[in-house]
This record gives C-alpha cells, structure tokens and sequence, in this order.
C-alpha cells in the first residue's frame, strides 16, 4: 500500500510539473510567434516609411532636373558675353527659382573655365572659379546628363550651410563644352523631411548615391556614415541592387538596424529606411509582458486543476491506452489470420500454374516434335502465364496495394471473376453456387473494397460450416430492402452502439442490387444477432477470429450508401445480405476489344531499353530485334537519362522498367519530361509501391507480365506519333 502511495504522489508530481512545463512551453511559442509578429510589423512599417521616403526624394529631383532643363533653354543659344550683359536679370530668375524651392540653397551658370556667369546668391558673382568642384569637373570631358555630387562646405566669400550640387553640360551647337549649369541641394532639407516621417524610437533614414556617399541621414550623427562597398552593407546591395531589406550593423556606429532601401528611378541614388532592432525588441518585450499579466494567474489555477483532477485523469488514460493496444493486437492478428487462409492456396495455385510451365518447357526440349505439339505447349505455357498475372492481379487487390476508387461495374460479372480466387479460399471441401442474373446490375462502388466485403462474408460463412459445406452467392435486383428479405436487422456503428430496424426507406429511383450469401452452417442464436456487427464481438474460439470482418462488410454498406442484412436459424444456415444502390445501366464504360492484331515491324526504329533485370532484358531485346527494332540496352536509369541527354535524337522511344535501384523509371521519365526531351516513355512494371500510392501515371504503361507483340504495338504508336509531331513541326 505504502509502494503504491509513493507511486501515485511521484506520478501527481509529474503531472503538476506537466501542468506548469505545458504553459512554459506555449509562452515559448507564443513568444515565438509574438516576435515574428513583430517583426513583420516593423517591416511593414518600415516599407511604409521607405515608400514615402522614397516618393519625396523622386519629386525632389524630378522638380530640380525640370528646373535646370529650363534654365538651360534659357541660355541655350547666348554666347557668355550676352549672359555677362544680362546678368542681373538672369540672377534675378535664379533667385526667384531658389526662393520657391525650398531644397535648393542656389542656382548657377558656369562658363567653360568654372567661373560664375550668373549665380542666385550675388550679383554681380565674383571672378573666382569652381573648375576643380565635382559637380562642374563631371561634366567636362563628356555628357553624362544629370550629376550628383558629393557633399560640400560653401567656398569664400559664400557662406552658410551644406550642400551637394545637382548639375548638367552646358554643349555648343556642335556638341563641345562650354560650361555647366548647377543648383545647390540642402541635406537639410531632406534631414527635416525625415524627422518628421521618422519620430519613432530607433528610426533611421537615408539617402546616398550608389558609390555609398551619404547625403543626408537621421539620426544626425558627427561620424561618417559612407558605409564600405566590400563590407556588408555594400555587398548586400550588390546582390539586390533594386531594393531590399537587410539586418545589419552600420560600420560607423556600429548599432544594429533593420533596414530597407530603394533606388530612386534614373538616379543613381538609394533612400533608406530602417529601425533599430533593440527598438524592434523593445515592443516585442512590452507585448509578452501583457501577456505575462494574464498567463500567469491562468497558469497557477491550470496548475491546481490538473493537480485536482489528476487521478481520474489517470484511470481513463490507461483505459484508452489499454483499449487502443488490444485494438491494435487485434487488427494485426485478423491480417495473419487473412495471410495464413490465403497462403497455402495461393502456393497450391501458383505451383500448379508452374507445373504446367515447367512440363510444357520439357516437352518442348524432346527432338522430333510435331508443329501441332509444339504449339499446344506453347499455348498451356502462354494459359499458365495469363492464369498467374490474373491470380496476383487479385491478390494486389484484396490487399489494397492499388488506387481504391468508386467505380461503376457488374455485380454479376465482378462476382463471376472471383470465383476461382473464392475457391482457393474457401478450400476444396466448400461448394460453390453462384445464381447470378441475365441483366446487369450495375452499382457505383469502390470495387477492391466490395471483393473485401464479398471474401469477408464468405471466410464467415466458411467458419460457420466448420470448413465443410455449400455456400450460394446470389445477386439480384431490388426496389427495397424488403421486411422479407431481413425479419431481423443489425444496424451498428464503430462505437458498438446497435439498434434493431425493420423496413429500410433506402431505395431511390433505380433502386438497390441485393448480394446474398447463404450457408449450410450452424445458424446464429437470435439472442447473438443483435451484436454480430460491434466491432471484435466474435461466437469463435480464442485464437480463431477477431470479429472485424462483418464490422468492414457494415462500414462498407453504410459509406456506399447502402445496408447489410442477415436472417439466421440455428441449426439451418444464415443468410447476410449485402445492398448497394443500382445505378442506370448507361453508366456502364464501354469495354474496348482486346486487341489481337499481330505484332507490328520495328523498321528499324531505335528503342531505348531499360531494365536491371538482365534475363527480362536480354528477353525483351531478342524479341524487338527479331520484329526490326534497334535496341540499346542499359541496366539502370541514371545511364540512360545521361544516354538521352547527350544524344536526344538518337531514339524513337524509351522503354523502361519502373522498379529498379536508385533513380526508378517513373524518375526517369519525368525528368525526360523536365528536360524537354522530345522522346515518348513507355513504362511497365508488374507491382510499384509509388504507383499504388500515387493512384495514376501520366505515361503510357504495359503491366507485366506481357508478349512482345503486345509491347510491339504500344511501342510502334508511340514512335510513329512522335514521327508524325515532327513533321507537324
């Protein structure tokens, strides 16, 4: 008791230490995504800032680059002279230009030697040159249209802040320099611009040209802020040279930014934008610090809760954990179950299909072999081969190892094709009648999933005989699932809730197909009818049943739409019915001729043949070649695809196997596809886990086994179609 005691305090201590690690974790999380969150804001904000930055910048140079070009068209055509005799005029425009545009600190009008025809600052300019200024030196050797300088302090006798200069060539007639015209742009402008639009904490904006000369920045630091061209910021920008946004640490004062920038259209200026990320960190702080207010009281009371509750929590944990395990342990069982019944027939049945094989190949070996004999061993050899590629074609399909999809088929016929794999089944000791009707009966089903429901009801009819006995299957056409048909009617969910029902209002205009399964067995007592459906309820042995196959029969019926009825008498048999709602017979696909045509002449097209198997390969390639085929024969994909890479129009078509190590035939043609190859694929295979896992295949395939006419003909369509898009080319 004492033992026990400790247990359960150590468990509650594992619990209240859950209870309070879970909000720990969540916060985590939280916390997380809160800083993402915030984040994301800021750079939303900061691409707010940088679009108007960036707008603001482009309407200043826009009017500036207006305002020179007008000047320019003033004194296009005057010698320096003239524009010496009109000075005071020509400096009273200038002024009148300066005084409107508040970013512009002056206006000037340089002859060919750098010095001052007319300028918005004095008048009459004194005789001084500016030949060695940026501005005017840019212009002289070339026209470069509009150029934008560095930074600069006002040069004696002019006085006040500073500016960098805007500038264009002043040309001749004949194209030669004869001098420049310039205007002197305010940082400060654009530094007022900025604290306006940037009054947040750890705001940061600028504007320098593309060699990284800063113009104007905020926060106005005495330091130099040109940033390295081979450092970070430079080789950020040189990667995205448009606009981008970066995290980064300036070099001059090495704080840590966010920042977004954006070159202004036609100039060869950028304007950024950014925060701080300690500003950044600041919010995300004071967000999860409101939560804090909240998430910790929630926490403590989570804590006594759980501590509360936790014994009860306890009990019905290890009830569904029991539960779940023996669900589990009985699922695994039914499928060993399933594989031992079906084993031993399967190898009876396959050991007889290579009795015939290995006895018809003997026979053919003996000297002196009549053609007649000869080709009626040939023919058992080619039954045999049908009969098996049918048999495991089956056998893919009862264990859903393909795409299950609701199709429209024949009851009546889908039952018919069963039969042969009912009776390895069953075994020999079971009779098997079928009364099947002269109409179709058509219904719109998941076909692999009504075998499994057709081998589920047959195994229990099989059991119920004690392996000995005669089973009827019957199909037939309903308007309704009759009272006649089901005196007594089980209807239970997965839950293993159940209820008795008596006559169905199911039916709609076409009605149902009704599938009875009836046995010679021992009957079921109708005190056990009610539960036969719940979920591993089972009358067999230990060891001898799960109770899960009349379970998937009902699931089944109730997700087509349908219902599962049974009439039993002890000591004379039961009968399960199994309802499916009919469909119009028109829904029925056409069927398509098997195609017996002879195999088609390979005239010399060349085939691209891709199989690891070597016997398989080495089969194929004999039979082509026999038929006028040119093969070249490759053992794995990554060859061929280098093959068809380095010699593209060498092949008509590529046949390849599907299954094969490394890259599969399904990489290989997708990759043709990728590359743009212009050759057909055609694949095969006999079973590949990725085409029954993806459901369908875009390339043309021939399952194995198969003849080589057969493969002739697909091959010679697909060459020939290629040919004939060549030409159409």
């Amino acid at each position: 008791m004492q033992g026990a005691q400790r247990n359960s305090l150590r468990l509650l201590q594992w619990m209240m230490a859950a209870s309070l690690a879970l909000p720990i974790a969540l916060f985590a999380i939280a916390a997380s995504i809160s800083y993402t969150s915030t984040k994301e804001i800021a750079d939303r904000e900061i691409e707010r800032t940088l679009d108007v930055a960036h707008e603001h910048a482009l309407k200043v140079f826009e009017t500036i680059d207006r305002s020179l070009a007008e000047i320019n068209e003033v004194v296009r055509d005057m010698p320096d002279e003239i524009i010496r005799s009109r000075e005071p005029a020509l400096h009273r425009r200038l002024k009148q230009l300066t005084d409107s545009l508040p970013q512009l600190k002056s206006a000037w009008i340089f002859d060919a030697d750098g010095k001052s025809l007319v300028n918005s600052l004095a008048s009459p300019p004194p005789a001084q040159s500016f030949a060695d200024r940026d501005y005017f030196a840019a212009h002289v050797d070339q026209s470069i249209g509009s150029y934008i300088g560095v930074p600069l302090t006002p040069r004696q006798p002019y006085q006040g802040a500073r500016f960098f200069g805007v500038s264009r060539r002043r040309s001749s007639d004949d194209g030669s320099f004869i001098g420049v015209i310039q205007a002197s742009v305010l940082p400060e402008y654009f530094e007022s611009f900025y604290a306006r639009i940037g009054s947040d904490p750890g705001s940061f904006l600028a504007m320098a040209r593309t060699d990284g000369v800063v113009l104007a920045h905020l926060p106005r630091l005495d330091r130099d802020l040109r940033p390295d061209p081979n450092g970070p910021v430079g080789r950020s920008i040189a990667a995205h040279p448009e606009h981008g946004l970066i995290t980064i640490a300036w070099p001059s004062d090495e704080v840590e930014r966010r920042i977004g920038y954006r070159r202004i259209a036609e100039y060869p200026i950028y304007v950024s934008a950014g925060l701080e990320t300690s500003a950044i960190r600041a919010r995300w702080l004071a967000t999860m610090g409101q939560h804090l207010v909240f998430g910790i009281p929630a926490t403590a009371l989570l804590f006594l809760l759980l501590a509360f509750a936790f014994r009860r929590t306890q009990h019905l944990q290890a009830e569904a954990a029991a539960r779940r395990e023996a669900e589990e342990a009985l699922k695994h069982s039914q499928r060993l179950e399933a594989l031992g019944q079906l084993t031993g027939g399967v190898a009876h049945d396959f050991n007889n299909l290579l009795t015939v094989i290995r006895a018809s190949v003997d026979l053919l070996s003996r000297p002196q072999l009549s053609e007649e004999r000869r080709q009626r061993y040939i023919t058992a050899i080619a039954d045999a081969v049908g009969r098996a590629a049918k048999l495991t074609s089956q056998l893919l399909a009862f264990a859903r190892r393909q795409t299950l999809k609701p199709e429209v088929f024949d009851v009546g016929a889908r039952l018919q094709s069963l039969h042969d794999m009912l009776a390895t089944l069953l075994g020999p000791a079971i009779e098997i009648a079928m009364r099947l009707p002269a109409e179709p009966c058509l219904v719109n089903a998941d076909a692999s999933q009504f075998e499994t429901a057709l081998i589920n009801m047959a195994t229990n009819a099989r059991d119920a005989m004690h392996g000995k006995g005669r089973i009827v299957f019957e199909v037939e056409a309903a308007a309704t699932i009759a009272d006649t048909r089901a005196p007594v009617s089980v209807n239970a969910d997965l839950s293993g809730n159940h209820e008795l029902s008596g006559k169905h209002d199911l039916a709609d205009k076409h009605g149902f197909v009704g599938i009875a399964v009836s046995d010679t067995g021992i009957g079921i007592p109708a005190a056990r009818l009610e539960r036969i459906f719940e979920p591993f309820f089972t009358t067999k042995q230990v060891g001898h049943g799960t109770g899960l196959g009349l379970s998937q029969v009902f699931g089944f019926a109730r997700q087509s739409g349908g219902e599962v009825t049974v009439t039993s008498e002890v000591g004379h048999g039961s009968t399960f019915s199994l309802y499916l709602p009919r469909v119009a017979p028109h829904l029925l696909p056409q069927r398509q001729a098997p195609n017996t045509a002879p195999a088609v002449a390979g005239s010399g097209m060349s085939v691209l043949l891709v199989e690891d198997n070597i016997e398989l390969a080495n089969f194929a390639a004999d039979g082509l070649t026999e038929l006028g085929y040119s093969i070249t024969l490759i053992d794995n994909a990554t060859d061929a695809l280098a093959e068809l890479v380095m010699e593209p129009d060498r092949f008509d078509v590529v046949f390849s196997d599907i299954v094969m190590p490394g890259m599969t035939g399904l990489d290989l043609a997708q990759a043709v596809r990728e590359r743009g190859i212009g050759v057909p694929v055609v694949l095969t295979t006999g079973y590949s886990e990725a085409l029954s896992q993806d459901g369908k295949v875009d390339f043309e395939l021939v399952q194995k086994p198969y003849a080589i006419d057969q493969l002739s003909r697909v091959l010679h369509r697909l060459a020939r179609r290629r040919v004939r898009d060549g030409a159409a080319e």
